[in-house]
Order: structure tokens, then sequence, then C-alpha cells
């Protein structure tokens, strides 16, 4: 076993051990805690299936959308402002590319609310389709309550072929990009004039066919695999060596015999 000691086994060694440990301590557990989120989130939206919508400030009286009324339904009155308005280019709907128009609404009772009016199908992922545009004057819409998305690489809005364009579904950066101070969150839209595809009611949207508990349940897998692959490796290693061994003691063995045949005296 002192081959272990050489470099390219402790390499290979540390890195199997650490890939096994991150898979058991960290990836699966991750996976299993989304999985959690998941399911708690599709228990929200199935409670808030059950309930009938109420005014926006009912649930919303501050300047925030609340993660403890995430999905419930809401209606809400005021005006459109379509020059506040943003597409969130490079989504992906029944599989194909889509945009999403999210159009700022000022309520009856002044506050600036982001309403997402759905969906279009695009071409491809870098052109905008039209659309229609939101109505004018004052009208009433209802939807379900959703709380703003992260782009990572925090960017900001940017005007391109005529539309501002951004990559999440958030209302802050529609609120930096028109300067204009907005509800933190944004509603959904499901009914009401200007709406377009609305967004589907499901927890994980856009996420693959596959549950996070499989997910999980994989890198399980893959840190087993590579711990026994480690075992196999250096089992078939020390039976190479042993083998190596054992001809080398034939050999010398077999010279031995030679060379004490070859000293024997012929006898007379």
């Amino acid at each position: 076993m002192r081959f272990l000691l050489r470099p390219q086994w402790i390499a290979l060694v540390v890195a199997v051990v650490g890939f096994a440990v991150a898979c058991y301590v960290y990836l699966a557990p991750w996976q299993f805690g989304r999985e959690s989120e998941r399911d708690a989130q599709q228990k929200q939206i199935d409670t808030a299936a059950t309930m009938d919508a109420v005014p926006f400030g009912t649930l919303v009286p501050g300047d925030a959308v609340g993660a403890d009324v995430t999905w419930r339904q809401v209606s809400l009155t005021g005006t459109f402002l379509p020059q506040d308005e943003a597409v969130v280019r490079l989504r992906v709907v029944d599989g194909k590319p889509a945009v999403e128009v999210m159009t700022p609404m000022r309520t009856t009772d002044g506050r600036v609310v982001v309403v997402d009016r759905g969906t279009v199908r695009a071409t491809d992922g870098q052109t905008v389709p039209e659309y229609a545009p939101a109505p004018q004057g004052e009208v009433a819409v209802e939807g379900r309550l959703r709380t703003d998305e992260t782009d990572p690489q925090a960017r900001p809005a940017f005007d391109a072929a005529g539309h501002r364009q951004m990559y999440a579904a958030d209302s802050r950066t529609v609120a930096a990009a028109a300067g204009t101070p907005m509800v933190e969150g944004y509603l959904a839209q499901q009914t009401g004039p200007g709406v377009l595809t609305p967004l589907p009611v499901e927890a994980g949207e856009g996420a693959a066919p596959f549950s996070n508990f499989s997910y999980a349940l994989q890198w399980l897998t893959f840190g087993a695999i590579a711990v026994i692959a480690l075992g196999y490796f250096v089992r078939l290693e020390i039976l190479q060596r042993r083998g190596r061994r054992d001809r080398a003691a034939e050999r010398t063995a077999l010279r031995d015999a030679l060379a004490g045949r070859d000293e024997t005296p012929d006898r007379p």
C-alpha cells in the first residue's frame, strides 16, 4: 500500500474524497432543500387557488409583496404606464422562445405596481415580437402576487430594437430604468384588459422535467460510484503489483534452478 503515498495517488484520493464529500454534504442536501421549497410553493399555490380575489391593498398595504402572500389572487385598478414598460427576454414557454411583457400601472391609491401582462411567442431569443399594447384609461385587472426574480449578474435594463429589455422579472429593474418608485414584487395578470398569454401557475416554472429529489439521488449515487471506483482501482493496482512480484519470483527461481543445474559436475 506504499504506492498510495505517491503524488499521483494522493491527488486522486483527495479528488475522489473531496467529490464524495461535496455530493453528500452540499450537492444532495441542496437539491433536497429545493425539493422541499417546491413542495411548499405548490402547497401555497393550491391554498391560494381556493381563495377569492381581494383588493391589492388588502394584502399589500406597504411597498413590497410579502413572501407569505405570494400566489394570492388580487384585483387591481389603475392606469397603465406604457412609457415605462419593459420586456423580459430569453424566456421559454412550452419549449419555445418567448418574452414577458411587464407594464407598470399607477393605481387608484397613487402607488405604481408592475403588472406582468403575460408572455408572447418569439421567433428566436433575440427578436422581440409584436404584441398588443396596454389599454388606455382606467382599467381593472386580476392576477396573482409574485415576488421579484433576481438576475445573478445584476444586469440593468437596456433599450434595443424599440423596446426596454431586461433579463429577469424584477420590478426593481423596471423602477430603476423608469426612475420611478414602484412596489417591489409584481402582479402576474390572469384576466382583464391588456392580458396577453397568462403566466403558468405552477411551482418551479421553467424547471427541468426531473424533480429536485431525483437530482439529489443522482448526486448521492455519483458520490458512491466515485468511492467504489477508487477502491476498484486501488485493488487493481495491488493485484497488478502482486502479479509482478510473483512473476519476478518465478523468474528468479527458474534462473536459480538453471544455474544450479549448470554447476552440477558431470559424472564419470
